[in-house]
């Protein structure tokens, strides 16, 4: 995640210890649990191919969960995600955000937001959910033609008013894509009328289903004034809110790129901006994020669903997470001795890490060859 109101507007934020202090190799990772692969939407371009019918008997157990849980608090994950398929279709989900609260872990959820209700949102406040991050995708029909259900739109809008009502921690998040990157102007006016905490912008990763949208994906013309407009707006909103968070997510050129543009603007703010995104490393698959699926496969980010560590029915996260025989989680965490071309060679790759391997991978069936989406120029990265 790159924090545009932090590294451009000099925001303080609730996540800073994660991103922006101790080095990620010398931290825990935060988990992604996609817990459920049930989802009540069929989003066109889901990472994880969720499906509207699934069997109860295909997911891990509650008490499995539990343990788990118990595991990882020991471990010392910091923050445990509960993501999909729809978490809250899950029975247990309110057990199961409770169980990790009370055992001194930060629990988030991910969700469309279409099933909160005013009851739910209390009782997501009461299990100590800390944070509420609700997809959408553009303004009425765009979003609803993204989740495959006509309504899905004006239930995520009271499912983010629920939220706020009930005095939970809320933010969007949307996927940009040619065939919405047009609404983003209408997504930042409804996300500050609205008065919504956060918003992430969700650059597409070719995983799932979103592998059939690469031909959908910006240019590199386009994705450099997307994020051009963002920063701008992201200036002005936050001189009339200072509590407002905006980030962009899962392109790390666009923390290269910002310093850039600070080092135009304000040269001294910019050696600053380079210390911090210094520290959080850029991409981290492997090392600072993992992933649990909803059959307990562990892997080495929420998209990386072709590749499996272990299973936490047969050993604890911790001992599949440091286990040193795994080839690819060596490879992994030191993998600026396997990348290619422009990526071996940029004088960024201490900040970006190389972006998604993922991405690459689909794009052009070799793991270490450079990112297809790193829009900097060859002036830009020599």
């Amino acid at each position: 995640m790159v924090s545009i109101t932090k590294l451009f507007c000099g925001a303080e934020e609730d996540f800073d210890f994660l991103r922006y202090g101790t080095p990620a190799k010398e931290r825990k990772p935060v988990v992604v649990w996609n817990i459920t692969g049930r989802c009540n939407l069929s989003c066109k371009h889901c990472y994880a191919g969720a499906r509207t019918e699934d069997r109860e008997e295909d997911q891990i157990s509650t008490e499995l969960a539990k343990k788990a849980i118990d595991d990882i608090s020991f471990f010392g994950v910091p923050v445990l995600l509960f993501s999909g398929g729809e978490p809250l279709l899950r029975k247990d989900i309110l057990e199961l955000i409770e169980y990790a609260r009370k055992r001194g872990i930060r629990t988030v959820l991910s969700t469309n937001g279409t099933l909160i209700s005013k009851d739910l949102a209390k009782a997501l406040r009461e299990a100590g959910v800390s944070y509420v991050g609700i997809s959408v995708d553009g303004i009425g029909m765009t979003n609803d033609l993204f989740r495959g259900r006509r309504g899905a739109f004006e239930k995520a809008k009271e499912g983010i008013r629920n939220c706020k009502d009930a005095g939970i921690k809320v933010g969007m998040r949307f996927t940009i894509t040619r065939q919405n990157f047009t609404e983003i102007p209408s997504v930042l006016d409804f996300f500050e009328k609205e008065n919504v905490d956060r918003i992430c912008f969700y650059h597409l990763v070719y995983s799932g289903r979103g592998k059939e949208l690469i031909d959908l994906d910006l240019t590199h013309e386009e994705r450099r004034k997307v994020l051009d407009y963002i920063i701008k707006r992201t200036k002005e909103m936050f001189e009339r809110n200072k509590k407002i968070e905006v980030l962009t997510v899962d392109n790390h050129a666009d923390g290269p790129y910002l310093y850039l543009k600070l080092l135009k603007e304000d040269p001294e703010r910019a050696r600053g901006v380079y210390k911090f995104l210094s520290k959080n490393e850029g991409n981290l698959s492997g090392v600072g994020i993992a992933c649990i699926d909803e059959k307990g496969d562990v892997h080495p980010d929420q998209f990386w669903r072709d590749y499996t560590i272990g299973n936490i029915n047969e050993r604890p996260f911790s001992e599949i997470w440091t286990d040193e025989r795994d080839e690819l989680l060596k490879r992994l965490r030191n993998k600026k001795l396997y990348l290619k071309g422009r990526c071996a060679r940029c004088r960024f790759l201490k900040i970006c890490g190389g972006n998604f391997r993922v991405r690459a991978y689909a794009k052009t069936g070799d793991l270490w060859a450079p990112d297809p989406q790193c829009y900097l120029t060859e002036e830009e990265i020599s």
